[in-house]
């Protein structure tokens, strides 16, 4: 969840375009915890559609949305997407200073989201494949606990963790944006989807307009073992990640198969067919 489902939930958005929407706090807090020992389809966001089969919307990065579809998982919705920021981090007393100081260091990441597929991708750039490692830690929470603990030596942080780094005198070694998407289960209902896009366009606008009123509701998104961790001063924390209700470029999800395969991360895939894994959401 962006900072635009709360906003959402908290002006009526949700509830102006019929829509009575619950958190999935589960799933929520789910992927902000540890999935050490957890294989693909048992990760906390799998499992409303391999165990619990429960209809929920939810978001990842656009890697992540495409394979979870392509392996059997809902649907991606590619008629809106956010951009977020994402970088990595690293104690203050550590040795690296540069992107090319990760060389065969073991990135904390969550596997197969967008914590993972954004290290190679952005990391290529500065040095070869075969020395890009990652270690799985899992969710946000336990990415920056194990980045604390002296368990890693950097980790893979999103919103509103960077955030929280910075105020915890981490150190930024390298920092981009990324593009995110949601999906759904196969039997959603169209309108409901159309209009919780709706919902976060109005949220998005809201935003722009008042930014500075809601940002206090970032301490939503804060693991319980963080919330008296330190005293987070949330008007520093930036909206996180932006939406935008357009159509996700279709070269975009055939460059996202590409570079899945070319990374070795495509053993899970099945159907890559642009037509059968998209959810048709738009009238």
């Amino acid at each position: 969840m962006g900072l635009y489902d709360f906003v959402a939930q908290q002006e009526g958005f949700f509830a102006a375009e019929g829509l009575d929407v619950e958190f999935d706090w589960k799933t929520f807090r789910g992927t902000q915890s540890s999935w050490k020992g957890l294989d693909y389809f048992r990760r906390p966001q799998d499992q409303p559609y391999t165990q619990d089969k429960r209809e929920v919307i939810q978001g990842a990065c656009v890697w992540g949305t495409i394979c979870n579809a392509s392996a059997g998982m809902g649907k991606m919705v590619p008629d809106a997407y956010g951009v977020s920021p994402w970088a990595i981090f690293v104690r203050p007393d550590s040795r690296i200073r540069q992107p090319e100081d990760l060389k065969d260091v073991p990135v904390s990441v969550g596997m197969r989201a967008g914590s993972h597929f954004n290290v190679p991708y952005r990391l290529e750039k500065y040095l070869p494949l075969e020395h890009i490692k990652v270690v799985n830690t899992g969710g946000f929470g336990a990415r920056l606990k194990a980045l604390l603990d002296g368990e890693v030596e950097a980790a893979s942080l999103l919103p509103p963790q960077i955030a929280m780094a910075e105020q915890l005198g981490l150190r930024q070694i390298i920092a981009d944006t990324f593009k995110t998407l949601w999906w759904v289960p196969d039997n959603f209902e169209p309108e409901v989807v159309r209009a919780y896009l709706r919902a976060l366009e109005r949220a998005e606008t809201a935003m722009d307009a008042e930014m500075e009123k809601y940002l206090p509701l970032w301490r939503l998104a804060v693991p319980a073992e963080f919330e008296n961790f330190h005293p987070w001063g949330y008007a520093r924390f930036g909206r996180g990640e932006r939406f935008y209700h357009r159509r996700l470029p279709r070269e975009e999800f055939d460059e996202t198969l590409a570079q899945v395969k070319r990374w070795g991360l495509d053993e899970y895939l099945k159907d890559r067919s642009y037509e059968k894994l998209s959810y048709a959401a738009a009238p």
